[in-house]
């Protein structure tokens, strides 16, 4: 006990950077997924090969080589992060306080690997939606469009919210190899500089980092479970 509260600033710090990454992250990854899903079920068939593409390269791929990819891959490396300054998101960097080149590859890394399963579990919630709805829809003049955002995906998302939050909580522990990539104070790297070269042992300090994992992954947990059964007594 004695590390954890000689240490609990460290471990504070590093469970803050590491919610920040996974909430970022996570953002992207449902906003990447569901455009995705609605490219592999829509009337256009190269928009439908292009997603199909997608879920299948990038889910068969290990998450190291996503992160190795996106951290070794992009240009200009470690230099800046210029081509990164997308104006909305860096005005969240900026106001968040990161200014971490290797956060922002992080985020990428997380958002672009886990947007091919929330594809998959957002196209799993629109095949539960019964096909008499979108029949109805169409047979009242709707577009692809306008069927897809008003009458598909609320029930789709309503449907997979279930799955999409073992998705999310996958990726919660995933973010732990962004330490590995260069990204300096999130939780995981936080505990192994607190091991080498702070000299801490390495159990109370491994104990730490995962009561900051269940901190986060936990009521995600129990918020999951609680959707399933109110699913189930409705039905």
């Amino acid at each position: 006990m004695d590390v954890l509260i000689d240490n609990a600033d460290v471990f504070v710090s590093g469970f803050w950077l590491t919610l920040q990454l996974c909430v970022l992250s996570a953002t992207g990854a449902l906003l990447i997924g569901t455009t995705v899903a609605a490219m592999r079920i829509s009337p256009v068939p190269s928009l439908r090969w292009a997603g199909a593409t997608y879920v299948t390269l990038v889910r068969n791929l290990p998450l190291t080589i996503v992160f190795f990819l996106t951290s070794f891959g992009l240009p200009e490396l470690g230099s800046n992060a210029d081509f990164l300054r997308i104006p909305g998101l860096s005005s969240i960097f900026d106001r968040l306080g990161i200014d971490l080149p290797y956060f922002r590859f992080a985020v990428i890394a997380l958002s672009v690997y886990t947007a091919a399963f929330v594809c998959e579990a957002i196209r799993s919630g629109v095949n539960a939606v019964p096909a008499g709805q979108a029949e109805a829809a169409r047979s009242l003049g709707l577009t692809f469009r306008q069927n897809l955002l008003s009458i598909v995906l609320p029930q789709a998302w309503r449907a997979a919210i279930v799955p999409l939050g073992s998705v999310i909580i996958a990726m919660i522990k995933n973010s732990a190899l962004a330490g590995a990539f260069g990204v300096t104070g999130e939780l995981f790297s936080s505990g192994q500089s607190l091991t080498s070269s702070g000299g801490n042992p390495i159990v109370p300090v491994f104990i730490g980092i995962s009561i900051g994992y269940l901190i986060m992954t936990v009521p995600l947990g129990i918020f999951i479970d609680r959707v399933e059964n109110r699913r189930a007594v409705a039905r």
